[in-house]
């Protein structure tokens, strides 16, 4: 079973990223917008309560995590992926850090907190798209008080398995 670990921004930033992924993002009905904290990796039924039980004690050592938005971004000429810019942190860093050491799996990217609005997009569309958003002026700061351990069903969905608090409760 496919697995991975994410952070989901507040209702209103959400919105404001499904009136763009509604268009661009092909994956817009399958996961909610999000940042991507340890990416898809495969496990059992069995290895995933452990993996819980390990996520939980991770997420008591941190606080809240601030998030600053900033701009719309892109990973082009690598990938025609556009995405809303998280401000790295050092806070933020050391929580990917953290799940990264403790499981294996996954693709081994390097951590660009963001969360994308279109992906999948051809040269063309990519290139006009872009072009007007990297123009607009974005401000969401908040704080962002949990992360959650997610799976995907058989129809390529994904839904929450098990959520935790960051901080001592």
């Amino acid at each position: 079973m496919k697995f991975g670990v994410v952070m989901f921004p507040s209702k209103k930033i959400q919105d404001y990223a499904n009136s763009f992924r509604k268009r661009y993002d092909p994956n817009y009905a399958l996961i909610p917008p999000h940042i991507t904290l340890k990416a898809a990796f495969e496990a059992t039924e069995e290895e995933i309560r452990n993996i819980a039980g390990t996520i939980g004690e991770i997420a008591r050592e941190f606080s809240p995590v601030q998030l600053h938005i900033s701009k719309f971004s892109s990973f082009s000429p690598v990938n025609n992926v556009i995405y809303l810019k998280v401000e790295p942190s050092e806070e933020l860093e050391r929580l990917h850090k953290k799940l990264k050491m403790n499981f294996e799996g996954g693709l081994d990217y390097n951590f660009v907190p963001h969360i994308t609005i279109g992906q999948n997009l051809s040269d063309d569309e990519h290139s006009d798209v872009y072009g007007s958003l990297r123009m607009s002026k974005i401000g969401f700061e908040e704080s962002a008080d949990r992360i959650h351990l997610l799976y995907q069903l058989e129809n390529g969905s994904w839904t929450v398995y098990e959520t935790f608090r960051l901080g001592k409760e």
